[in-house]
């Protein structure tokens, strides 16, 4: 493998695994805030105990989120020198401002949520979980901006060999970049949904603090319900920004190579990226996707085709990924039904809750399936239209990211080992037991 190999391979690894923990954060930051808000409004001891146990799994969760993130930011000086160069005037002012601004904020706050729980009035401890819950998503919206740039770059002129700051407003109010953060912020609370519902469950199947445990199911299922239904909503948007912003990623994700007017939706299909066509085409929609991509039925959409091969990502991962995304979304609007309609009685499903506990993963998958449409089905450009990715590398010895990479292998593996260890201990536990003494 060649520099630009290794260094893709070294990103990916580090954004698959910093993405593992940046959605529950967000999600449980909002549901903690919730919790919280409930206990101070009814008094009941109950809501507070709920955020004390779910708020430990945040900042078990948060603190690997923090340290799997800076290395990320490391790398564009280190293995993308040359794309730092190129945008750093737009990108870096981005990455300050989340800094400065958001994760400041968020940092001092968790700590004073954390340790003044008996230290503060009650309504001055909310204010500090619902300051910890906004901050992470501005964090996140910073974030998204500035990869939303990297998608669809706008407000920008090149001067100098260089992408330079020209409209600040323009680029944090773009559509794309908006689309983008709500559309991350849904499957962020859908992961944190699915974590309290699968986690609850475990405990309701073996009776060990029922009444909590209810209640704590009772709040997941209305929350999850809600983002599942909303992320279905939303996503077709995604499709319709698309077909103008990036059509070869429409392209791709749906193995669609003529461009034509009232195009189809195949819903079973198979690109043969080789011969440009599908080697299976079948079930199809009439004028589904042209539809979709242009809320009109004889709207046209762009095929692969119209683009040189090298300038289309690859097919088939992207196309698959994009299946197994939409498959997932379905069965958790599903679950999220069926959860939400038994919430009342859940005892009663014993099979439903002995499942729960082991669709935690989906969420995360479908979370990963996103990232990897994203920033795959944008290839080949690092910078769409602007910059290729081979263009961005920096001039490394094969032997030095080699290295790197392996590096990241093992600490990656070593806080990932611990970081699941400590969930997984915590969760088992359940709330301290010392507490509901007390009650």
């Amino acid at each position: 493998m060649d520099v630009l190999a290794l260094s893709r391979l070294q990103f990916a690894v580090a954004t698959y695994f910093h993405f593992l923990f940046v959605p529950l954060t967000l999600g449980l930051s909002m549901l903690v805030a919730l919790m919280e808000t409930q206990y101070v409004r009814t008094g009941d001891e109950d809501y507070k105990r709920m955020a004390k146990f779910w708020g430990k799994l945040f900042l078990i969760n948060f603190a690997v989120g923090v340290v799997t993130g800076l290395t990320l930011e490391f790398q564009f000086g280190t293995n993308w020198s040359r794309y730092s160069a190129y945008v750093g005037d737009i990108f870096g002012s981005l990455l300050a401002i989340e800094a400065t601004a958001a994760f400041f904020l968020e940092s001092t706050f968790i700590a004073v949520w954390h340790f003044g729980w008996e230290k503060l009035s009650k309504k001055a401890h909310v204010t500090a979980i619902w300051l910890v819950a906004i901050a992470s998503n501005l964090s996140a919206f910073w974030i998204l901006v500035a990869n939303a740039w990297m998608q669809h770059p706008t407000g920008f002129v090149l001067r100098n060999g260089r992408a330079e700051l020209a409209d600040f407003v323009a680029v944090i109010t773009q559509r794309f970049a908006i689309l983008e953060f709500i559309h991350t912020l849904g499957g962020a609370y859908l992961t944190a949904g699915f974590f309290v519902l699968g986690i609850s469950a475990w405990h309701l199947i073996r009776r060990h603090e029922t009444a909590f445990f209810k209640k704590s199911f009772r709040l997941a299922a209305a929350w999850t319900l809600i983002f599942a239904l909303f992320e279905i909503a939303q996503g077709h948007m995604n499709a319709e920004i698309l077909s103008t912003a990036q059509p070869t990623k429409l392209a791709a994700m749906e193995a669609h190579w003529e461009t034509g007017r009232h195009v189809p939706m195949h819903l079973l299909a198979w690109p043969d990226a080789a011969n440009e066509r599908n080697t299976v085409q079948s079930l199809s929609v009439p004028s589904g996707l042209s539809l979709l991509a242009t809320y009109s039925t004889g709207g046209e959409v762009k095929g692969l085709k119209d683009y040189p091969a090298s300038e289309r990502p690859p097919v088939l991962p992207v196309f698959l990924s994009f299946r197994a995304m939409v498959g997932l979304g379905m069965l958790f609007l599903a679950l999220g039904l069926w959860a939400f309609l038994k919430r009342h009685r859940i005892e009663e499903q014993p099979r439903f809750l002995k499942v729960l506990p082991w669709l935690i993963p989906l969420p995360y998958l479908a979370n990963e399936l996103g990232w990897t449409i994203a920033e795959l089905g944008r290839q080949p450009w690092i910078v769409y239209g602007l910059m290729k990715t081979s263009d961005a590398v920096s001039p490394l010895a094969t032997s030095q990211v080699g290295t790197s990479l392996a590096a990241f292998f093992l600490v990656y593996a070593l806080l990932g080992a611990v970081d699941f260890y400590l969930l997984f201990t915590f969760a088992r536990k359940g709330p301290d037991a010392a507490a509901a003494a007390a009650k």
